[in-house]
């Protein structure tokens, strides 16, 4: 397995199958989500649409990474999910193949993100869907949101990271 030391060097895989590497999104602020169909914490879908078309002309990209390890919840093949997103919440952000967060087999990307940015008492495990990490433009995980954080949450933080991270990430 390989070891991850920068969120840069991870590979991912589209929800349409392509397979890309994070270093596209150099840059820019993530917001990385692993979500799910049938949760209880789908509807944060809208929400998330909406802060990705309020802050993407600043570099603000939601990402998110459908998981079915939470009871069940995003059984649905790539193309269902897709389906389900564009239809039910008009999802344009960017959508992945749907990944594991915890175990064996957890993604490169989960397992330093989980590493770079522990949840409650020190603990690396994804407790649910819907968890968030938010990072930073130049690849630092600067927050981890717990599933019931909603997105209008994170928007109070969002001005404030987006400015700096303007400032302090060079222009190409």
């Amino acid at each position: 397995m390989k070891i991850v030391t920068d969120i840069y060097d991870t590979e991912v895989t589209t929800i349409g199958g392509t397979v890309e590497k994070m270093e596209i999104y150099r840059g820019k602020t993530l917001l990385i989500v692993n979500v799910a169909s049938r949760c209880g914490f789908t509807s944060q879908y809208e929400g998330l649409q909406m802060l990705y078309e309020r802050y993407r002309d600043r570099g603000f990209v939601v990402l998110g990474f459908p998981c079915n390890q939470f009871a069940n919840q995003e059984p649905g093949d790539e193309a269902e999910i897709m389906s389900f997103c564009s239809l039910n919440y008009k999802v344009t952000f960017p959508m992945f193949a749907r990944i594991e967060v915890n175990g064996k087999k957890t993604h490169p990307l989960y397992r330093y993100l989980k590493s770079a940015k522990k949840g409650l008492l020190g603990t690396e495990a994804i407790k649910w869907n819907f968890t968030k990490f938010l990072v930073g433009s130049d690849g630092t995980v600067i927050r981890r949101y717990a599933p019931t954080d909603t997105p209008e949450k994170i928007a109070a933080d969002l001005p404030v990271i987006l400015v700096s991270s303007l400032l302090s990430y060079p222009s190409s």
